[in-house]
């Protein structure tokens, strides 16, 4: 059993001599192994909260008749006589915070053997967690600190470690900033709008800046994502993927469209389903290549699989969601989260999206640091004015403004330009 009989009698000794240490130290009575040392340690507790000064008399006297049960007097006055310095104290309580995660750890696990499961394997993967933060303690940036970090963006704005990842659209990133680092970004529209595609060119455009794309596909396999890829790399009609009767050119622009994206650092996952195994593997990804810049996309959020229960599906779909957050901030990447949304737009008559049409909504709302929907007038109206416009409506920007851009949608290719870009490509055949 991992107990440092000398670490927890060095606190207790330290106290002794200098009770008023104990606001300098978070051990709790839980962290101790000794039953006689927690007894102890509580009764510390209460002298302190009582304003008193801690020392041999003042815990003798809040022990009582069961100061003999911890080896009476005597053995206080013997941890007190036993400290030469009290300087070490901070030292002592980090190996008994120690000593406990492992403690832990070996008992969680244990509980585990007796009876494995997916979801017992979920719990423990959420306790260890828990656990090994224990007694970890960083230190806080002072307010200097963080306006030093301000100021030199403000200097060097082209130097921030601060920025986002550029989407690849002027319009877009002007309002945006493009996919800022630490951010948990929804993109949500109804089925066949065009939000796997509008996804895959950001995916896209952040590896031809020499950024890492992460693909997470519940709904589609890598063959069909990859060929959509390529459809909008080389300009080759999607629809042709069924019949495979390509002409020259799209063979010639095809090949090429494969050699640049085999170049490019993209990964795409299809054996994750489940929440856990999804931040698990963003995790191992980035902590295996920490320099490298990395967007994870994720699609789409109804699909994902939860590892635990909850009494209702949109609790589960809000865990989620805020487990994604976390993770975002933790690793300090973005990380886009496409949804689904539900049948309720189609009950209105303008049916541009809105917050509440979002499925199964929990805490969607609530973590998302960027929420966007897309929308096609044409997908509605066939006769609309705005052919293959689509509208990509900012409801949610927790640092910016909200709002909409336009982009214009080249559905056979999968791909979204510029109105400018396409205009022009238009007016020169």
């Amino acid at each position: 059993m991992n107990y440092n009989e000398t670490a927890e009698q060095s606190v207790i000794g330290s106290l002794l001599i200098e009770g008023s240490l104990i606001g300098n130290l978070t051990i709790e009575p839980k962290h101790f192994y000794s039953a006689k040392h927690k007894r102890i340690y509580e009764a510390m507790q209460k002298v302190n909260e009582k304003g008193t000064e801690i020392n041999v008399v003042t815990v003798v006297t809040e022990l009582g008749d069961s100061v003999s049960e911890i080896g009476g007097v005597g053995y206080l006055t013997e941890l007190a006589e036993s400290i030469p310095s009290t300087a070490p104290i901070k030292n002592y309580e980090s190996s008994i915070y120690a000593d406990y995660r492992l403690r832990e750890s070996q008992k969680l696990t244990s509980e585990y053997m007796k009876s494995p499961s997916e979801e017992s394997l979920h719990k423990l993967m959420v306790d260890l967690d828990k656990v090994k933060n224990e007694g970890i303690q960083t230190d806080e940036k002072t307010v200097n600190d963080y306006l030093l970090e301000i100021a030199e963006e403000l200097m060097y704005p082209d130097e921030s470690q601060n920025k986002g990842f550029p989407t690849g659209y002027k319009d877009l990133d002007e309002m945006t900033g493009g996919t800022q680092l630490g951010d948990l970004i929804i993109i949500a529209a109804r089925p066949s709008v065009g939000k796997t595609a509008f996804a895959l060119n950001i995916g896209s455009g952040h590896c031809k800046n020499g950024g890492t794309t992460h693909l997470y596909s519940l709904e589609m396999g890598p063959d069909l994502l990859l060929k959509r890829m390529i459809s909008s790399e080389g300009r080759v009609d999607i629809q042709k993927w069924k019949s495979l009767v390509f002409s020259d050119q799209d063979y010639s622009q095809g090949i090429t469209a494969i050699g640049t994206i085999a170049d490019w650092k993209l990964n795409v996952y299809q054996q994750t389903n489940t929440i856990n195994q999804i931040k698990t593997s963003i995790r191992k990804a980035v902590q295996d290549n920490p320099d490298e810049k990395h967007l994870v996309i994720i699609d789409y959020l109804q699909l994902i699989a939860s590892s635990g229960r909850h009494e209702r599906r949109d609790l589960e779909v809000g865990a989620m969601t805020r487990d994604l957050k976390l993770l975002a901030q933790e690793l300090n990447i973005p990380i886009i989260l496409l949804s689904q949304l539900s049948r309720g737009v189609e009950q209105r008559q303008d049916k541009r999206p809105m917050m509440s049409d979002l499925r199964e909504s929990g805490n969607i709302e609530q973590d998302a640091d960027l929420i966007g929907f897309l929308y096609r007038d044409d997908y509605y109206d066939r006769d609309s004015e705005k052919q293959n416009i689509i509208e990509i409506i900012i409801s949610k920007q927790r640092q910016g403004p909200t709002g909409t851009v336009e982009l214009a949608f080249l559905k056979e290719y999968g791909e979204f330009v510029s109105l400018a870009r396409n205009y022009e490509e238009v007016a020169h055949g």
